[in-house]
């Protein structure tokens, strides 16, 4: 398996572009996946960059319904004609930050015929599945972050049940890849406990003090290998390194072979 960040928000190569957002390109042994798609079309063009042909992507993923990660959908449909795209049927619901910033997606897109809505649990195939997680357990709640989510005329607290995570099962490897892990990393790591996690934090409005070493320390207390970027934070994820024995970061132009 072969994982390469095009697009997050630091660059590998002076070269590449970066940007608030996440697009990962996958190679499994059946399939090219693109798991979300930047806020721009920046993830096309560092896709050329790195040697990646979008128009062969076979499987596209949306791991939650804001402009940093769908962003780039509308250009995804127009350069590659026949990959389906996952995403949850919750995506298109109006998100916010805060009550005047809209940060979801085009909602002129949710008629597409190539959006695949998906429910708690979606079997791509055998070995590939998306999980919403929504009626799981949660023993960590670190709060919406100030997100929200607009409901009829009231601004709520972002539930983030429009995020999902994808589980590849190949080569006796468990490999999971997360978005932004808005339902909580600690809590994610705990439902999945895979082999390898990929994806943000959405730590990087947390001061760098003992509540974060804890949430390091228990991290740790996994076998899981840690590849994390964008919405961690670069100060927090250099914070956390001192605490926990198997976290990278996956910058912009990076790759993970599994």
């Amino acid at each position: 398996m072969k994982i390469i960040s095009l697009v997050e928000n630091t660059a590998s190569k002076d070269t590449l572009g970066a940007e608030h957002g996440l697009s990962l390109y996958i190679e499994t042994d059946r399939h090219k996946i693109l798991f979300d798609m930047g806020q721009s079309n920046l993830f096309e063009e560092n896709a050329a960059k790195l040697g990646v042909n979008l128009a062969e992507v076979d499987i596209a993923v949306l791991s939650h319904g804001h402009y940093d990660h769908g962003g780039g959908l509308k250009r995804f449909l127009e350069i590659n004609g026949k990959a389906p795209v996952y995403i949850s049927r919750y995506a298109f619901e109006p998100h916010y930050n805060g009550t005047e910033k809209y940060i979801g997606l085009d909602t002129s897109l949710v008629q597409s015929n190539r959006l695949i809505f998906t429910e708690d649990i979606t079997e791509i195939e055998k070995g590939l599945t998306l999980f919403s997680c929504n009626d799981r357990k949660k023993n960590y709640d670190l709060g919406s972050f100030g997100l929200t989510m607009l409901q009829e005329v009231e601004f709520l607290p972002d539930d983030f049940r429009h995020e999902q995570y994808l589980l590849i099962e190949e080569a006796g490897k468990r490999v999971l890849i997360s978005g932004c892990s808005h339902k909580g990393i600690m809590d994610i790591t705990e439902w999945f406990q895979p082999d390898i996690l990929v994806g943000g934090f959405h730590f990087s409005k947390l001061p760098l003090d003992d509540t974060l070493a804890g949430y390091a320390r228990r991290l740790n207390e996994y076998a899981t290998k840690f590849y994390t970027c964008h919405c961690t934070g670069t100060e927090q994820y250099a914070f956390m390194k001192d605490y926990m024995d198997r976290l990278n970061y996956l910058a912009t132009g990076q790759r993970i072979e599994v």
